[in-house]
């Protein structure tokens, strides 16, 4: 297998009228999709788009997914964008790829027009019935190699100007295979998907949706502000599988959704992107018996996820929930600063080798050269390794254990800080929901944003006795909501800008 279209090929065949993609007012089946996508590659491709990025820029929706899809038959990839993300964003995505071709809807062709963007752009509803040329469509598959580019996704860069992560079909190929190993997905999976299109996350739910002629729901936005409602919707479609990221998870358990309504088909529930406070994740545990949980770790830059943990054991105050062992065909090295590798309990850089590192940051060879590098434990042939910037040890068990960021460790007093580990005490309180802590290194002060039923008064007492003084921070600001990116994370930056200004 060499290109991602083939997983939709062979499941047309198989169930051609099931459903697909749906929101929650509309679905489109396999046929649809297949008969969709091939009228829009064929589009693009005979206006001339031919192994260049293609945007793809509408809301989240059905359509918007069928719309990635006509972009790999004409041989191009697509670089998703969502008109939620801010115009600033936008404008730089746009000047760093400098597109030909965009693909929009009603709402977000205004869009373009304000903005100025000079590219040729097609409304997907003018292009999704275009006459299929299966003799075009034909040739362009024949001129297809597996290392040819699927998509490119942006994410934040440390100087402001977002990074296009540029990922291959081999890599997502490889990834969705070994993903769907680990997860047990099938054709009876129902996928409630969370993040938005334009990330890597919603990989988890697109391509085994193809593979296994599964579904998936496109949860609307706005019902992750209502817990109560959210599940309701997981009921009411008999979602079974979710892969969200930590917060949004949290969300619902640490505020006794639960004790109203619990998700009667949720059985296979992955979460990842940042650490699951322990308390929170018993209270998904007990809610839920019966499911298997699944923590996933990985950087957009290894397309996606590169290692999984089964939850086998149970966890108390304390406790990490390891990210445990690499994917298939998937190494990781642990590296010390003198990039020799950490022995069991030391701390290191997680790097990463195999396919599933991707080709590097689109238009962005200094900023490339800096991340994905050559593998310093082989000096006998060019081999490119990805160093994330996060810190990991081995525990005794062999388990890799994620620490932090290496941007979140700070040195305070004359000692090494992780800020996530403040956060993890400061979670070990019932009263608390959720905490973030942040540093402002010009002022030398620690603060803890948090939620939660306690005044900061009383959460500084309590955390007295629980840092060392070093550790202790100088402010606690409660919220009655935590600021979050549009992936559903923590947003640490905002906060520690709140902070520095304040």
């Amino acid at each position: 297998m060499t290109n991602l279209l083939e997983y939709l090929e062979k499941t047309v065949r198989e169930v051609p009228e099931k459903t697909a993609f749906a929101n929650d007012t509309y679905g489109i089946s396999f046929s649809q999709l297949s008969a969709r996508a091939r009228s829009t590659g064929t589009a693009l491709a005979k206006r001339g788009f031919y192994r260049e990025p293609v945007v793809v820029y509408m809301q989240k929706h059905p359509d918007m997914v069928n719309a990635f899809f006509g972009v790999l038959y004409a041989g191009c990839f697509y670089v998703p964008i969502d008109e939620e993300m801010p115009v600033h964003r936008i404008e730089l995505i746009f000047r760093s790829l400098k597109p030909r071709a965009v693909i929009c809807d009603e709402v977000s062709a205004k869009h373009i027009e304000e903005l100025g963007i000079k590219a040729e752009y097609m409304l997907y509803s003018d292009i999704m019935d275009s006459p299929e040329d299966s003799a075009l469509l034909g040739r362009i598959r024949a001129a297809h190699l597996d290392i040819d580019p699927a998509y490119i996704v942006f994410t934040s860069g440390s100087t402001g100007i977002p990074k296009g992560v540029c990922a291959c079909h081999r890599s997502v190929i490889d990834y969705i295979e070994t993903l769907s190993e680990v997860m047990g997905f099938s054709s009876d999976t129902v996928f409630g998907n969370q993040t938005p299109l334009y990330f890597d996350a919603c990989l988890k739910e697109l391509y085994p949706t193809l593979k296994f002629g599964a579904t998936t729901y496109l949860i609307p936005r706005s019902l992750f502000m209502f817990p109560v409602k959210l599940v309701e919707f997981l009921n009411e479609k008999k979602i079974n599988t979710i892969c969200w990221v930590v917060s949004a998870l949290t969300m619902v358990s640490a505020f006794g959704t639960f004790a109203t309504v619990k998700p009667q088909y949720l059985t296979n529930i992955a979460f990842g992107s940042e650490v699951f406070p322990i308390r929170q994740f018993n209270a998904w545990r007990e809610a839920l018996p019966k499911a298997r949980f699944t923590n996933l770790y990985g950087p957009t830059e290894a397309t996606g996820m590169s290692c999984w943990y089964r939850v086998d054991r149970e966890f108390g105050p304390g406790d990490v929930i390891p990210i445990g062992k690499p994917f298939r065909n998937t190494q990781i090295l642990l590296l010390k600063e003198d990039n020799t590798p950490a022995k069991q309990g030391e701390p290191g850089e997680i790097c990463i080798r195999g396919t599933s590192v991707t080709l590097g940051y689109y238009n962005d060879p200094e900023k490339t050269a800096e991340c994905f590098v050559q593998n310093p434990l082989n000096t006998a042939y060019p081999e490119i390794i990805y160093r994330t910037g996060d810190l990991a040890k081995y525990n005794e068990l062999g388990e890799l254990i994620f620490l932090s960021r290496k941007d979140y460790q700070i040195k305070r007093m004359g000692h090494r800080i992780e800020l996530g580990e403040i956060e993890a005490v400061a979670s070990l309180s019932e009263q608390i929901k959720s905490a973030c802590c942040v540093f402002d290194d010009v002022k030398n002060k620690l603060a803890l944003y948090y939620m939660g039923d306690i005044e900061p008064a009383a959460l500084g007492a309590e955390l007295k006795a629980k840092l060392p003084r070093y550790m202790l921070p100088q402010a606690f600001i409660k919220l009655d909501q935590m600021p979050l990116t549009p992936n559903g994370k923590l947003d640490r930056k905002t906060l520690k800008q709140r902070f520095m200004e304040g």
